[in-house]
């Protein structure tokens, strides 16, 4: 039986052993017995601290009798709610219901965080990604022991992560878990039906919301996309390219390992945007190379999916335009000081086009 279910059992035997005791001192002890004293009655016995009688039964002998079996069975219930509640205690389930009300009022503060549905086999290398990056994120996920090894597993970096438990397909539970101030949701549960189920109602309630979701089947991908995701990542096909790159160019592939691995520092390839007024417009990319030690790898020339090209190993005298996107290769503090600059308002709305 789950401990907050023994616990609650526990306590209503005590309640109902209570009002027994209160109940039998008043009706066996006649008009002489209040209330009160019934009630201090039952509590001093149950409690066994042998305080004197308050309610006489040397004078009633079914009163005594009555006295003995509050005793007996009063006693073994107050040490079995003793036993359960040392038991909780123990448990730490208390020190979890504060911190899941400190959790869920952090998760009610929180903008344009991530949303990951499913913490299996995909989606724990999604939050471990998230977590290195220092980009922030909620978890939902079904079984909550499944959360319990995660963090186990992970130690002390995972041991506060932000989660909800329920079913990602139900609606209530991606409200709980801020779907409405979220920036995106990766859909990776295991059955690519839940997926479609997610992405459908996630895209129905958050029209801007960018959606990736996992498909094991490769030939499951047009209808997620279809449904509304942005994108679809199949662990298979994934599998085989690396598989390829592995054979085909290994230094490659050990270069980015290591860029992914390393613990002194964490080097990554991102994408910082320039919107309208930023304090980027204008700029050149080598201000931003000087300025933030970052290496401009490419730029996405326009904000419109359309008509954008990237312009690959770009001039570093190239200026920078609204809508511009500039994939940079560097520290990922680096990277979250040059998009927090970047999205800085200039103070002045001309701008030079890329």
């Amino acid at each position: 039986m789950n401990i907050r279910r023994r616990l609650a059992y526990a306590l209503l035997l005590l309640i109902v052993m209570t009002a027994v005791a209160v109940d039998g001192y008043r009706t066996i002890g006649g008009k002489s017995v209040g209330l009160l004293q019934a009630v201090y009655m039952a509590v001093i016995t149950l409690a066994g601290v042998g305080y004197g009688e308050i309610v006489d039964t040397s004078h009633n002998p079914l009163l005594r009798i009555f006295n003995m079996f509050v005793v007996v069975f009063g006693v073994m219930i107050t040490l079995y709610v003793f036993s359960v509640v040392t038991a909780f205690l123990v448990e730490s389930d208390i020190s979890n219901i504060f911190w899941r009300r400190k959790m869920q009022k952090k998760i009610k503060e929180l903008r344009d965080h991530f949303v990951i549905c499913g913490l299996g086999d995909t989606g724990r290398y999604a939050v471990e990604e998230l977590q290195k990056t220092r980009t922030p994120y909620v978890v939902i996920e079904s079984h909550e022991e499944h959360v319990k090894k995660f963090q186990e597993h992970y130690g002390q970096t995972f041991s506060e992560i932000l989660y909800v438990i329920g079913d990602a397909t139900d609606e209530a539970v991606l409200d709980e878990a801020g779907l409405d101030r979220a920036r995106g949701l990766i859909a990776a549960v295991a059955s690519d039906k839940d997926n479609l189920v997610i992405t459908v109602m996630v895209r129905q309630k958050n029209p801007k919301i960018r959606i990736v979701a996992r498909c094991g089947d490769v030939r499951f991908s047009d209808r997620v996309i279809k449904a509304g995701a942005n994108s679809t990542v199949s662990p298979n096909h994934i599998g085989g390219l690396r598989l390829a790159s592995e054979a085909v160019r290994p230094h490659v592939v050990g270069f980015l390992d290591l860029m992914l691995r390393e613990t002194n520092r964490t080097l990554r390839i991102e994408e910082v945007e320039v919107p309208h007024g930023s304090a980027w417009l204008g700029c050149s990319l080598e201000d931003i190379r000087s300025r933030y030690h970052l290496l401009p790898l490419a730029v996405k020339t326009s904000a419109d999916e359309k008509s954008f090209k990237f312009l690959v190993n770009p001039p570093e005298k190239l200026t920078l335009g609204e809508g511009a996107v500039v994939i940079v290769m560097g520290d990922v503090e680096e990277i979250r000081r040059a998009r927090h600059e970047a999205d800085k308002s200039h103070g002045h709305a001309a701008a030079a086009t890329v």
